[in-house]
């Protein structure tokens, strides 16, 4: 599989550093440490400060979720990698300004050890942390079980609730517990028609026949919930929203915000004909959708496929969804 580098070693930081050259008036390295960036402007204002993380190949997530009204800093590991713990804790001491720091990220085994550690180092030096895990993923485990789930495209709208929070001088509980609230009212489902190739690898991450799909499958490869013959967008959305309505248990009259996810390969021509299906089948339901997001929000490199997000809302929420925000890669 193509792809634009110069070498398979260097590809994550050579793109980082062509993102800061890019965005430099937004963005920036936190000292030396070329893998945690932070908002150029982090130290503008006393305020909790939203530390993510993961590894590389999911833009714009999560480098992309740093600035105004979002995250304050990142810690970005290799290709599908976790973030080290001390870059994590660099982010953080880059970034936070004595009100206390928010680490918010996907739920993935590596990513919550090191964030754990990166906590413990921040603690030892008198800073106060919170620790939220999104977890979104509606396919890799049952709504019983949802804090065991996989974080992925949905965690946009914990970011969102969050940062907003944090803009508004909430103190660190207070943006954590919205955090917390947020992540549990979001349900993901992606789908994919073909696999992503990790640079260096000689070979995808995993197989698919070309007139095939797999549903529920993980943004890494992990594996999903069924592997069908290609199916319409119609047939993937009722599959999906089906789905996402029934683990959310939402009833007709309540509102939620879509977000439909591209995950690096798909075009947005064909993802807003699966938003225009997923929305026939919400009106059919009586869900009433208050905000719609439709583009790539989390990628796999190059994978094809799409993802789609409810997040139920009530009156507190759609307050926080619709403060103003901005990063070099989002505007909300």
């Amino acid at each position: 599989m193509k792809k634009i580098m110069n070498t398979a070693e260097h590809f994550v930081d050579e793109s980082l550093e062509g993102i800061v050259s890019a965005f430099g008036g937004a963005l920036r390295f936190a000292g030396s440490d070329r893998r945690a960036i932070v908002r150029a402007d982090v130290k503008s204002k006393n305020k909790v400060a939203i530390i993510t993380g993961g590894g590389y190949g999911h833009l714009p997530t999560f480098l992309g979720y740093v600035g105004f009204g979002f995250c304050d800093g990142v810690a970005v590991g290799n290709v599908f990698t976790s973030p080290s713990a001390e870059t994590i804790a660099n982010a953080a001491m880059e970034a936070e300004t004595g009100q206390g720091v928010l680490f918010l990220f996907g739920n993935y085994v590596g990513d919550c050890l090191n964030f754990k550690m990166a906590k413990d180092i921040l603690e030892m030096e008198g800073l106060e942390v919170g620790y939220v895990k999104a977890s979104d993923d509606a396919a890799s485990a049952d709504k019983e079980h949802w804090m065991n789930r996989r974080g992925i495209a949905g965690i946009y709208f914990a970011y969102k609730t969050a940062g907003a929070a944090a803009e508004r001088g909430w103190s660190l509980a207070e943006v954590s517990a919205i955090a917390e609230k947020a992540c549990t009212r979001i349900s993901t489902i992606g789908f994919a028609f073909s696999p992503c190739q990790i640079p260096g690898r000689t070979s995808p991450v995993f197989h698919l026949e070309d007139d095939e799909m797999e549903l529920g499958m993980g943004i890494h490869g992990e594996p999903g919930i069924a592997r069908t013959k290609i199916q319409t967008s119609g047939e993937v959305a009722r599959s999906i929203t089906d789905r996402l309505i029934k683990d959310q248990s939402l009833k007709g009259g309540e509102e939620v915000a879509v977000l439909v996810n591209g995950l690096g390969g798909t075009s947005k021509e064909e993802l807003f004909i699966l938003f225009r299906d997923v929305k026939a089948i919400l009106n059919e339901k009586n869900i009433r959708v208050y905000k719609t997001l439709v583009g790539e929000y989390a990628t796999s490199m190059e994978m094809l496929g799409a993802s789609v997000s409810l997040f139920v809302l009530d009156e507190e929420l759609k307050g926080l969804l619709d403060e103003p925000a901005n990063t070099p890669f989002i505007s909300a």
